[in-house]
């Protein structure tokens, strides 16, 4: 994913060209060859951020029909063909639509017009302190009254599986308890605070020759029950290199947005660790085991729940390190 520009007169392209350059994206003139609607509808969905050097009424009509949410809406900013402005028009904080608007800044020289409240009265804001720290909010409808609460200045509990470092926000408190406004877990939450998901668990898998995406995907979801382990907080699998084409498993990865890392039977023999051992397995492959050292050699971090085996199908979870602190 990167950025996709257009602009419509040829002083904007030549600033979108400018920007471009400093970014890294795709820049297009106006129907040449697509016009904005196909432009917007081709780059919604698989562009990290659209910037479009133009009029804001322009760009609210194009990208009106494609917004989805909070949560899954890419950045949008938009430059006027001057570079005066730089102005985020949708996903500020998730989408850090404001930290781009901030990069174009420093790039034409241009002023970033932020309009988000907690920004402008320098209150917390937990989405964009989850997008900094590699994290999903599962429950994105209880942001605005996360920041309403602080914005009325009030406070908010926060309940965190780690010690998050470095001084608290002003209105924001630690929770000694299970009562809480946000919690910070790769656990599933049950409560109904903000629930907060490092996405920093690495799937390690194993699996027969020719398995099924569907029997893996019944795998992961009684992994997930026996765990409480969020979807959300999965960030790639990994496997042996004798599954590299292994089609069912390839397909899993794909339809969850998993890269997929291959280990040698050396590098997985490599890992230092208390696995369990298969001897079957080891005779196949040539390690004894495929899931455990799999997740822990790409995660570099400690296992989280070992190996559970399932119609052929063998998985584990290894959690990468995470350090919070309390700068957004």
């Amino acid at each position: 994913m990167t950025y996709a520009l257009i602009a419509f007169t040829d002083k904007g392209k030549a600033l979108a060209d400018t920007i471009a350059e400093a970014l890294g994206g795709e820049c297009m003139r106006c129907n040449r060859p697509m016009n904005l609607d196909e432009w917007t509808k081709t780059n919604f969905k698989k562009n990290k951020g659209l910037i479009i050097v133009g009029a804001v009424g322009i760009a609210v009509r194009a990208i009106a029909p494609y917004i989805r949410g909070k949560a899954d809406d890419p950045a949008v900013v938009v430059v006027d063909e001057l570079g005066n402005y730089s102005i985020p028009i949708l996903s500020g904080h998730l989408g850090g639509a404001n930290c781009l608007a901030g990069k174009i800044s420093d790039i034409i020289g241009a002023i970033p017009v932020i309009t988000t409240a907690t920004d402008l009265n320098g209150v917390f804001a937990v989405d964009e302190w989850a997008k900094r720290h590699g994290c999903v909010i599962e429950n994105t409808d209880r942001i605005k009254s996360i920041s309403g609460r602080l914005l009325a200045g009030q406070t908010v509990l926060v309940k965190s599986a780690w010690n998050i470092t470095g001084n608290l926000p002003n209105g924001v408190l630690i929770s000694s308890d299970d009562e809480c406004d946000i919690t910070v877990d790769i656990r599933c939450g049950k409560s109904d605070a903000l629930h907060v998901i490092p996405k920093i668990a690495v799937l390690g898998v194993g699996c027969k020759k020719g398995t099924q995406k569907e029997i893996i995907e019944e795998s992961l979801e009684a992994l997930l029950e026996k765990t409480n382990l969020s979807i959300n907080a999965v960030c790639s699998a990994a496997t042996i290199d004798l599954k590299a084409n292994e089609q069912g498993l390839l397909d899993f990865c794909k339809a969850h947005g998993w890269n997929l890392t291959c280990c040698s039977a050396e590098e997985l023999n490599g890992v230092r660790g208390d696995f369990t051992s298969s001897g079957f397995v080891k005779s196949v492959t040539g390690t004894e085991n495929v899931c455990e050292r799999a997740a822990v050699l790409i995660s570099g971090g400690r296992l989280f729940c070992k190996k559970t085996a399932q119609n052929g199908v063998t998985m584990a979870i290894a959690l990468k390190s995470f350090s919070p602190d309390w700068s957004y």
